[in-house]
């Protein structure tokens, strides 16, 4: 009976790790054990980046939806709290593009709700 080699199932186990750390910085994208270990870490942190990156977004659209306020004579607080009184739901994203890239329709949205 000859002897179980397990060079094919171990040479697949560590191209299937090296393959899910490509892209990673330095030995840790070429080394199977630094790359097991970065992998533990990134697995472990990927939904908080996920969830940061939301909040960091929406920072940004909360600026420019300011900025693009601010040239109408009005500030963001104002301004939301207008668009809520009067049952508007454009969500920052869509303020933001429009304060960025449509300003005449972002200027008809704050004189609607002025007049």
């Amino acid at each position: 009976m000859p002897r179980v080699k397990r060079g094919t199932i171990a040479h697949k186990k560590r191209e299937k790790l090296l393959k899910k750390s490509k892209g990673y910085k330095w030995s840790r994208k070429s080394k199977e054990r630094a790359a097991r270990e970065a992998l533990l870490h990134g697995l472990a942190r990927k939904l908080k980046g996920r969830k940061e990156k939301k909040r960091a977004y929406r920072t940004l659209w909360e600026t420019e939806i300011n900025a693009g306020a601010r040239l109408q004579g009005t500030t963001y607080s104002k301004l939301i709290g207008a668009l809520k009184k009067a049952d508007i739901k454009l969500d920052r994203k869509i303020l933001a593009e429009l304060a960025g890239n449509e300003p005449d329709t972002f200027k008809a949205i704050i004189d609607s709700l002025k007049g």
